[in-house]
């Protein structure tokens, strides 16, 4: 698949009461995604817990949603790691297993300076075929690629896409002036906001709950260019976005699910379960929003 574009869900990772892996509601979970219509799906992203997990398990995870999607939407797996090398590692893997592209936040501890970003993309790159999202998000990096860097980096071969996960919406725009052609951009928080500055898809934590109204998103602002629509449909998921913005992306996402009788288990530690107060605004979100 050439050109990603729509609404990506950030997937969640089930994990059974003892906090393993659950393969089986993983797979449960990927064919309803797929059924309510999400354009692609990102394993190993934060939202996955990817730094909660084993080597084998992060193995694990991105094997089971790409033979479960059987190509019927790009899988994108997260390869983010601290050292080049275990970057360029879970890339091919990655590549060997039948990713369609690979999602890659960079060395979220070293501070890395514009010039070791580049090299760092550059050698992730000369190891590996597929088309690679860059994925800004200094809350989470300690660095933010700003949009001169982010120019400088869709000049390496296989760097096609970013996800943009600050907050300022003209970054968007900015990127697009800068780049052209040279790269697409997904929103990461501003997915109705980015889609109207040009944004060809948006990586997103809610639709792991809402997959069919997300992607409908999409559909309105960016193939329909229908912007009432869109924003009905914006402002219908906007209390599910509410709730999982910042710390409860993991917790809060898995809180939600639960409440729809869709329990994907617990996060690992060090997060926790949603205090009862997050659990009882979740209840309530799924019971006005009919989830159930």
């Amino acid at each position: 698949m050439s050109q990603f574009a729509g609404t990506y869900s950030v997937l969640i990772t089930p994990f059974d009461k003892d906090l393993n892996v659950d393969v089986e509601r993983l797979r449960t979970f990927i064919d309803w995604q797929i059924e309510q219509g999400i354009h692609g799906l990102i394993p190993l992203g934060s939202t996955g817990e990817f730094l909660s997990m084993t080597d084998d398990e992060r193995r694990l995870v991105a094997k089971t949603v790409i033979d479960q999607a059987r190509g019927r939407v790009p899988v994108l797996v997260g390869t983010g790691a601290e050292n080049t090398n275990d970057v360029i590692r879970y890339s091919q893997e990655a590549e060997q297993l039948g990713a369609d592209g690979l999602m890659i936040i960079p060395p979220f501890y070293s501070c890395p300076t514009e010039d070791e970003l580049y090299h760092h993309y550059k050698q992730v790159s000369d190891a590996v075929s597929l088309p690679i999202m860059i994925y800004n998000n200094p809350n989470a990096a300690n660095v933010d690629m700003m949009p001169e860097t982010v120019a400088r980096l869709a000049e390496i071969e296989h760097v096609a896409y970013i996800k943009e996960s600050t907050l300022e919406i003209t970054r968007v725009r900015d990127i697009l002036r800068l780049c052209g052609d040279k790269i697409g951009v997904f929103g990461g928080v501003l997915g109705f906001e980015s889609y109207v500055e040009g944004a060809i898809g948006w990586v997103a934590v809610g639709s792991n709950v809402m997959p069919k109204e997300f992607a409908d998103l999409y559909t309105a602002t960016v193939v329909e260019k229908d912007l009432d629509r869109a924003r009905e449909v914006y402002h219908h998921i906007l209390p599910v976005i509410d709730f999982v913005f910042g710390h409860r992306y993991v917790s809060g996402t898995k809180a939600l699910l639960e409440s729809m009788g869709k329990s994907v288990g617990h996060p690992r530690p060090p997060r926790l379960p949603s205090p009862r107060e997050d659990k009882a605004w979740a209840d309530d979100i799924v019971r006005k929003l009919s989830l159930k």
